[in-house]
C-alpha cells in the first residue's frame, strides 16, 4: 500500500468532479427556486459567500445542507440534493495508501489504536486538525486544507454513528504535552478527550511519560475486528503504511497492544491527569 503519485493525481480529478458537479446541481435547484445566492444563504443561515464557494466546487457542502434547504428548495429538490451529496468521493481525499483502512474502521466491531505522534483522528477537534494541516510540508492551498478538514470530520462521525463498536485508545502524554497548535488548540484537544472518553463505546487511556515498563517502542498501531470477527493492523509511516492480515503477525499487535493498556493509566486516573493538564495551561 504504498503511496502512489498517479492515483493520488487521479483521485483528486475525481473528487474536484464531484464537487463541481454538486455545486452546479445545487446552483440549479436555487435558480428553480428563484432565489439569489444571498437569499438562500440567509435561509439557510450560511454566509453567501460559503454558498458561492460550494457552488462554484471549491468547498464541501456541510452535512445538514439538504435539511437545512428542506423548507427553502421543497422536498423533491431535496432529495435530488441528498442524492447529488452521496455522490461525492470525501474518501478520495484521504491518502491513497490510507483509504483501505478507512474502509476497514467502517465496519469495524471493535477498534483500538495506539499513538505516539499525535492525537489519533478520530479524536482531533477541528483546531487540531487545522493546526496539523497549516504546518504539513510541502505547504497545501486554502482549498486543499478545507477539504482534509471536512473529511476528517465526516470520518469522525462513525464514533457516533457505530454506538455498537467499542473503541479503544492509547495515547501517550508527550503528544498531549506537545502543544500542537498552541495553548488554545490544546486546550481544546483535553476538552474534546474528556467529552469522548465520556461515551459508553469510547476509553481513552493515557500513558504516562515516565513509564519504565513500556512496550510500544516500536511505534503506533492500530487494530479493527470486522463483523466476522478477523483481526486486522494497520501501521504507518512517512507517505506509507501497511496493512497486516497475517494471523501470526496480528496476534503480536493484539498483545503488544493489550500489554500497552495494562501500563497506561485506567480511564478515570486518565480524566484527572486531562483536568490536570488542563489546569496548567
Amino acid at each position: 500500500m504504498k503511496a502512489d503519485s498517479g492515483n493520488a493525481n487521479g483521485t483528486e480529478a475525481e473528487l474536484s468532479d464531484s464537487l463541481k458537479t454538486f455545486g452546479a446541481v445545487l446552483k440549479a435547484l436555487r435558480e428553480e427556486s428563484r432565489l439569489t445566492q444571498e437569499e438562500f444563504a440567509l435561509r439557510v443561515q450560511y454566509s453567501a459567500a460559503y454558498v458561492a464557494k460550494i457552488e462554484q466546487g471549491k468547498r464541501f457542502p456541510p452535512g445538514d445542507l439538504p435539511t437545512r434547504a428542506a423548507e427553502v428548495l421543497g422536498p423533491v429538490a431535496v432529495k435530488v440534493l441528498s442524492a447529488a451529496a452521496k455522490s461525492l468521493t470525501r474518501r478520495a481525499v484521504l491518502a491513497s495508501w490510507f483509504r483501505q483502512w478507512a474502509e476497514i474502521e467502517e465496519d469495524a466491531i471493535s477498534l483500538y489504536a495506539y499513538e505516539c505522534r499525535a492525537i489519533p483522528g478520530l479524536l482531533q477537534p477541528e483546531a487540531y486538525i487545522r493546526a496539523i494541516f497549516d504546518r504539513r510540508l510541502p505547504p497545501a492551498s486554502e482549498e486543499q486544507i478545507e477539504r482534509e478538514v471536512a473529511s476528517r470530520l465526516e470520518r469522525q462521525q462513525l464514533v457516533s454513528a457505530n454506538q455498537n463498536t467499542a473503541f479503544s485508545f492509547v495515547i501517550e502524554q508527550g503528544v498531549v504535552a506537545r502543544r500542537m497548535g498552541g495553548r488554545a488548540v490544546t486546550r481544546q484537544v483535553i476538552d474534546h478527550l474528556l467529552e469522548m472518553g465520556a461515551r459508553r463505546n469510547v476509553e481513552i487511556q493515557i500513558m504516562a511519560t515516565v513509564q519504565e515498563d513500556h512496550c510500544g517502542i516500536d511505534g503506533q498501531m492500530y487494530l479493527a475486528e470486522s463483523t466476522a470477527h478477523q483481526w486486522l493492523g494497520y501501521t504507518e509511516g512517512q507517505r506509507s503504511s501497511s496493512l497486516i492480515s497475517a494471523p501470526k503477525d496480528v496476534s503480536v499487535l493484539l498483545q503488544r497492544y493489550g500489554k500497552l493498556r495494562s501500563q497506561a493509566l485506567d480511564c478515570r486516573a486518565t480524566v484527572t491527569l486531562l483536568e490536570e493538564m488542563g489546569a496548567a495551561l
